[in-house]
């Protein structure tokens, strides 16, 4: 497997993006290139993508992490982990995990935030499986 920062929307990562996307949520539209675009573009995000089973494989995966400055410090979050069905269990999601870990280690992050739906048991594991803990936390959302 090898991981790499997107540092370019190539025709190829967008429609990985594309490909991938729909494995997470099926209640959200697809991004549009523009919206990937100023992804790759922000300061305070990195995407990374996994290819199976090396530098010139087939995309299989992606995260995203997110590391910001608030006034009691330098935060750090991992959003949308996505390995495709047909490569889960290779190590994949753990490898993309280690790279984001590792970034915000570099960065000056006291650690590096996450959630993950109750049902997805097999992701749970691993991120307990990697030091993750489960927070006692009541989470809010506004939708807007």
């Amino acid at each position: 497997m090898y991981i790499e920062k997107v540092v370019e929307v190539t025709d190829e990562v967008f429609a990985a993006i594309l490909r991938l996307i729909p494995h997470l949520t099926s209640n959200k539209g697809l991004p549009t290139r523009e919206e990937i675009v100023s992804l790759i573009q922000s300061e305070s995000s990195t995407v990374w993508m996994a290819r199976y089973p090396d530098q010139n494989g087939e995309i299989t995966g992606m995260l995203t992490i997110s590391i910001y400055r608030v006034p009691t410090g330098l935060r750090s979050i991992v959003e949308d982990v996505v390995v495709d069905p047909e490569f889960r269990r290779r190590g994949i999601a753990q490898g993309l995990l280690q790279a984001a870990l590792h970034l915000a280690r570099e960065a000056g992050a006291n650690g590096v935030a996450l959630t993950s739906n109750p049902k997805r048991a097999a992701a749970n594991l691993l991120y307990q499986s990697m030091g993750f803990e489960k927070r006692e936390t009541n989470s809010y959302f506004y939708r807007l």
